[in-house]
């Protein structure tokens, strides 16, 4: 049995039944309307998958790790599943782009974004089979996370250790955590230096977290990632958490309509309302979930927004933020 299965089917079989006829989101659980739209856009994706495996053009490894964890988080797997050949040639897409960096799957622009988040995929694909390939290429992935840590405890846009900025640092941290949880080694000083760094760029007054110490003021981009980071390292009492959810849950309604970085900022907010608690959770789920029914296209594809335009990319970023009540992939537990 692949790791994290059993405990996964068992959440999901004690889960209380769905009424057919409900209309909306009455508690955090999956609705039909729901899982029609993750349907709808999982079918979208497989439709618009690169010949190569990948999906899309300015980041693709960033774009394949998400859409790939999007087919992921409704059970589907290399090599077996509705979607297997999808799942197959994205996995084999990744593990290319591993080998022929070094480890490295970034590119030029902004490489780490990249990194993070395609060496995430590769650890919940681990978490999930016993390909030897995958563990392999994972462990390089996470050697140059390692290596391109700053004195500060963070990361940038380069994998190497010059400056760095909250929203890359969160994305080398869920990485490491994933992979740590499908039991690759990661050094517990690392992750100490990178949640001291995440702390150091909260705002004392406001709460959130800004883009760098001392640096502009929060937003829910930045204070979601910065939050979700802390509750994955096991900051879960603390005031700085604290201050951190009191910061999201006073913002205003407009911001699950539309806010900067749209699909980045809610990726993280779901999952770190997740994390915070039940009632956190119950409250912010439906209102993410009603946006997202709204801004669905006929074709099943979302417009990244915010800056992120991308199809493939809000398409991957809304099945996963819309999906967080399936609690399959391993980074949606608690």
């Amino acid at each position: 049995m692949p790791r994290h299965l059993t405990p996964l089917l068992l959440l999901t079989l004690l889960a209380p039944p769905l009424r057919a006829a409900e209309s909306r989101v009455q508690v955090a659980e999956l609705s039909p309307q729901a899982e029609t739209a993750i349907e709808k856009g999982l079918r979208y994706l497989a439709k618009t998958q690169n010949p190569d495996g990948s999906w899309g053009t300015r980041f693709p490894a960033a774009i394949t790790g998400l859409a790939t964890m999007a087919f992921m988080l409704k059970g589907y797997f290399p090599e077996r599943g509705t979607h297997a050949k999808t799942m197959d040639r994205a996995l084999a897409w990744l593990l290319k782009r591993g080998k022929e960096g070094g480890g490295y799957l970034g590119g030029t622009n902004q490489g780490m974004y990249e990194h993070g988040l395609a060496t995430l995929a590769l650890a919940e694909i681990w978490g999930m089979t016993n390909k030897e390939e995958v563990r392999d290429i994972l462990k390089r992935a996470v050697i140059v996370i390692l290596r391109a840590q700053n004195d500060a405890g963070g990361w940038r846009y380069q994998p190497q250790p010059i400056d760095a900025d909250i929203s890359v640092t969160v994305m080398q941290i869920v990485a490491l955590a994933s992979a740590a949880e499908a039991g690759i080694l990661v050094p517990k000083q690392t992750i100490d230096r990178a949640t001291e760094y995440v702390k150091k760029c909260q705002h004392p007054l406001q709460g959130g977290f800004g883009y760098q110490p001392g640096g502009a003021s929060p937003s829910l981009s930045s204070s979601a990632a910065g939050l979700l980071s802390l509750l994955m390292c096991g900051e879960r009492d603390s005031k700085v958490i604290k201050k951190g959810i009191d910061y999201l849950v006073r913002l205003p309604k407009e911001e699950f309509n539309q806010t900067k970085f749209y699909h980045y900022g809610h990726y993280y907010a779901v999952q770190a309302m997740y994390q915070a608690g039940e009632h956190y959770y119950q409250d912010w789920y439906p209102k993410i979930h009603d946006a997202l029914l709204r801004k669905q296209r006929d074709d099943g594809s979302w417009i990244g927004e915010g800056g992120e335009g991308d199809p493939a990319y809000g398409t991957s970023m809304s099945i996963l933020i819309l999906g967080v009540p399936y609690r399959f992939l391993p980074i949606y537990q608690r």
